[in-house]
């Protein structure tokens, strides 16, 4: 088990291991339990590394399925584990050899079961063989704490339970034991094909576990699932779609997510997710845990629309509620009290259908169409039932699309009208095509890509008309949500088609504008691509179109620094507010809220925000209710109220992955409400989550905002050179895409901190120089409080302490003025460094406390610990002129000198601080001479002294 020492813990089992370290603390035994692939292995590896890096013996036996037919081949594997753990370490013969020290007829009974030596006629002696074993257990327990995994408990055959059972029974304390069982109900009947659907014939356990030593393995939730992809390099982009295809089931989603990525084809829905290969082989392995019966049982659940027992006992299957507690058994499905049957994993349903043959099929849809007592339901499960084309059926079923829209239900309502236009017979061409138009324009209401693109191809095959293609073409592209890259074609054959008809173009135009900046991040050709829309709209009258265009070209105005940008916006709200657009997002609506936000109008945009949610909750899409949630956390976070932000925020995320979207936005909205009131281990864990899922979109605007949340929270934590780094990135993103409004993503200011606290006096001082005249020409108040800042840190680099104390004294008031506690308590802490440096311990402290005050109020739980546990500067502790002397040197130098002084080479040094080792020396030479030191060793006793 020397490998397991290097493990990585399991993702999402924090919890769970420190539940089973307690377990075993207090009773010695524990039994981790669940479904097959749920990742009890790893969890058991885990507790074998922690033991094997406190010093135990770890023994691991692992029962492969074949043991389960070879009498003693487990037992036999435990000892030949045992000799391997305790001959290398003390050598043959000697007196801790546990197999050589065991009296003579246990030592011969080993050697029969090890096969070492030949089997008498009547087999080996049990009663010698169990001492034996119980022997070894407690000669190894004897030498210090071990730890037993038993892992595949249910693979190990009779014989060796019966050993096993006895040698733990007799074990000492020290003698710990950790079993992995996959029980009987979960279809372990790999290890015993005769008890493949008997859950009653499963074997004795090996002691009688009491309720605290069963811990059950739960699935993952999706964000964990979103970090286990990003741990195996695989999109984490399609985590929500991947949680609900597994489940949470951790091997189930890695195969899930590697046929994903093996399919290289754009994926922007759950429902759009092409399985294959090692999905569909773990899902059929998971299936086989019931009998054919059930598995007929739960294909008429997979079929239904609201499954329920006893909709599936009407519809022909007498058993159904015996079969579906089966099937709740092996943890395929979940039911409630009224009978509701829901899927443990979206790959379940799918592959039932899939390996369904079209005759089953028929007769389920068929037989469900007799039971249902919705119309809509009995339409949709006739036309399922055959496959001749009949225009009288279509048209029930797009009056049944017709009627599930006006529901709300815009899923169902996607799906009926494909499924009208796939029932139009092919001799009625126009009427097919129109129901194909239809329906891509209704998968996109209800944002189902792949409903969108069946929908496309078919009428792409056919003799449609260029207003037509355009159509359906564009519902792809407005299903392509934040990942827009690759799907040029369909943007050009779009403009293509749309020569000659003016609104056509103002729609592509305007998909154009918004791919310019996503996937380009070209605010420039995304802004031509809106007045030309805009244009093109308004000359045929087109308000809806209009608006759009106007509010994207407001947008791109703000980030090119256009003093233009409230005037167009202001003209969109107008067009706006006349037709009443169905959604918020991208409207001018939301964009107005947002500005207000850039601006802090705080208060005013919170509530907008507060007034707007409600509405769109009860009426508007998920999507919509997503980006109010985004702002609204964004907002809240920046007004200090943490304890909100981190809600809303919680619930955009929630929200994103069950709608299967890409969580990229939800995670850079969590890294903020975290960085404001939660963790900064877990901000830039979502900060970087959300920068590798905006890279796998494509999505360039949230690559910068994400880098920016990243280095922002590195510099807080005082990893400098990284957050450099991280923050050089934004500014050469943001550089490409021509931004010039330094209100909408504030870089500036905490790169020029980074670039001060590596001793860049003059680059920071220019990167000031650039941006402030743009904030003064654009009225940016609070953009220019965050310079006043930064300069602040300046000054007190340059050796001006004095004016960098009144400075910060006056943008910590400015800033409460400006209702932003947590950016006045970072200038207070600020603040109490800067006094610090002017040896003013008294003016530090109470800036410290002023400051531990405003995060307390706010709720900002990591911006308080920063305030109570930043360390006392060496020169506060000055006592000798050595020590005195400390206080003349910049941040920079003294984490050089500190690097230096525990020991670092130049060229260490320069490495971990990201310099030039010409760097480094020149800097050594200064702080020798700052601190009248001429050695290492003499600059060590200065720091240390």
């Amino acid at each position: 088990m020397t490998s397991a020492a290097n493990r990585a813990e399991p993702v999402g089992r924090a919890e769970l291991l420190a539940r089973l370290d307690r377990v075993l603390g207090t009773g010695g035994r524990a039994l981790l339990t669940g479904p097959p692939g749920v990742g009890k292995t790893e969890v058991a590896l885990s507790v074998a590394a922690r033991a094997e890096a406190r010093g135990e013996t770890v023994l691991w036996l692992a029962a492969l399925p074949a043991d389960r037919g070879i009498p003693g081949a487990a037992a036999a594997a435990l000892i030949a584990s045992v000799a391997a753990t305790a001959l290398p370490a003390q050598g043959p013969g000697s007196d801790a050899d546990v197999l050589a020290g065991l009296p003579g007829p246990q030592r011969a009974a080993v050697a029969m079961l090890c096969r070492e030596a030949p089997m008498p006629e009547g087999g080996w002696d049990p009663v010698a063989l169990r001492l034996a074993l119980a022997r070894i257990l407690r000669t190894l327990a004897a030498r210090g704490p071990a730890l037993l995994v038993l892992d595949g408990v249910q693979c190990i055959d009779p014989a060796s339970a019966d050993l096993l059972r006895f040698a733990l029974r007799l074990a000492p304390p020290e003698l710990r034991a950790v079993a992995v069982d996959t029980p009987a109900a979960y279809g372990t009947a790999d290890c015993a094909s005769d008890v493949r659907h008997e859950p009653e014939a499963a074997a004795k356990p090996l002691w009688e576990p009491s309720e605290a030593d069963v811990l059950n393995v739960p699935p993952l939730q999706a964000d964990e699932i979103a970090e286990l992809l990003i741990h195996h390099r695989l999109p984490a982009r399609m985590a929500g779609r991947i949680h609900k295809a597994s489940g949470g089931n951790p091997r189930l989603a890695l195969a899930v997510g590697r046929s994903l990525a093996d399919a290289r084809t754009p994926v922007h829905h759950a429902e759009s997710l092409s399985l294959s290969g090692r999905a569909r082989d773990l899902a059929r392995a998971l299936l086989d845990a019931v009998s054919p019966d059930v598995r007929a049982t739960l294909l008429l659940a997979a079929l239904a629309l609201r499954p329920s027992a006893s909709l599936i006992r009407r519809a022909g299957r007498p058993t159904a509620e015996a079969d579906l507690a089966a099937a709740e058994r092996a943890s395929l499905i979940r039911l409630t009290e009224d009978g509701t049957v829901a899927f443990s994993a979206g790959v379940l349903p799918s592959t039932l259908v899939h390996d369904a043959c079209w005759t089953e099929r028929s007769a389920g849809h068929a037989a469900l169409a007799e039971v249902v007592d919705d119309p809509v339901e009995a339409v949709r499960h006739r036309a399922l039932a055959t496959d001749i084309p009949e225009e009288g059926l279509a048209a029930e079923v797009s009056a049944a699309a017709e009627t599930a829209r006006r529901r709300g239900n815009s899923t169902l309502a996607a799906e009926l009208a494909l499924l009208a236009a796939e029932s139009t017979p092919g001799l009625q061409g126009a009427q097919r095509i129109a129901r194909l138009v239809d329906a891509a324009e209704e998968a996109a209401r209800a944002a189902r890509a792949d409903l969108a693109m069946r929908a496309t191809t078919d009428l792409l095959a056919r003799d449609a008309s260029p207003a037509d293609r355009v159509r359906a073409r564009l519902a792809v592209l407005d299903t392509a949500g934040q990942g827009l890259t690759g799907l040029d074609e369909i943007y050009v054959h779009a403009t293509e088609d749309s020569e000659g008809d003016t609104a056509l173009r103002a729609a592509v135009q305007l998909r154009l504008a918004v791919k310019h900046v996503l996937a380009d991040g070209d605010p420039v050709r995304s802004r031509a691509a809106a007045v030309e829309s805009a244009a093109l709209a308004a000359s045929v009258g087109d308000r809806a179109t209009a608006a759009k265009a106007l509010t994207v070209q407001a947008r791109m105005d703000r980030v090119l620094g256009s003093p233009e940008a409230e005037r167009v916006l202001t003209e969109a709200r107008a067009l706006e507010m006349v037709e009443r657009p169905l959604g918020v997002r991208n409207a001018a609506q939301i964009l107005t809220i947002r500005h207000a936000m850039f601006d802090d109008r705080l208060t005013e945009a919170r509530d907008q925000l507060g007034a707007l949610l409600p509405l769109v909750e009860r009426r508007g899409s998920v999507e919509d209710t997503i980006e109010l949630l985004h702002t609204l956390a964004e907002v809240e976070a920046r007004r200090g109220q943490c304890a909100a932000a981190l809600a809303h925020a919680g619930r955009s995320l929630a929200l994103t992955l069950e709608a299967g979207l890409s969580p990229g936005p939800a995670w850079y909205t969590l890294a903020l409400a975290e960085t404001a009131g939660g963790s900064f281990a877990r901000a830039a864990s979502y900060a970087r989550r959300s920068a590798k899922a905006s890279e796998e979109e494509g999505d360039h605007v949230f690559l910068s905002r994400s880098l920016y949340a990243l280095g922002r929270i590195q510099l807080l934590t005082g990893d400098v050179a990284t957050a450099q780094e991280t923050l050089r990135r934004v500014q050469v993103s943001e550089a490409a895409q021509a931004t010039v409004d330094p209100s909408m993503l504030r870089w500036h200011e905490e790169l020029a901190e980074a670039l001060v606290a590596v001793d860049a006096l003059e680059e920071a001082a220019a990167l000031l120089a650039d941006v402030r005249p743009v904030a003064e020409r654009l009225g940016r108040t609070t953009v220019l409080l965050g310079c006043d800042r930064a300069h602040a840190l300046h000054l007190a680099a340059s050796g001006c302490p004095d004016e960098a104390a009144s400075l910060l004294t006056e943008v910590a008031e400015r800033y409460a003025e400006a209702g932003l506690p947590l950016e006045r308590g970072r200038a207070l802490i600020t603040l109490a460094r800067v006094e610090r440096r002017r040896r003013r311990r008294s003016a530090a402290a109470s800036a410290l406390q002023s400051a531990a005050t405003v995060f307390e109020r706010a709720g900002a739980t990591p911006w308080l610990a920063l305030a109570r546990d930043t360390p006392t500067a060496p020169a506060e502790q000055a006592s000798t002129p050595a020590r005195g002397a400390l206080s003349s040197l910049t941040d920079a130098e003294l984490r050089l000198a500190r690097l230096v002084g525990q020991g670092a080479s130049n060229q260490e040094a320069a490495a971990k601080l990201y310099l030039s080792v010409k760097t480094v020396e020149a800097r050594l030479t200064r702080i020798y001479q700052k601190l009248d030191v001429r050695s290492r060793a003499q600059l060590a006793t200065a720091l240390n002294g």
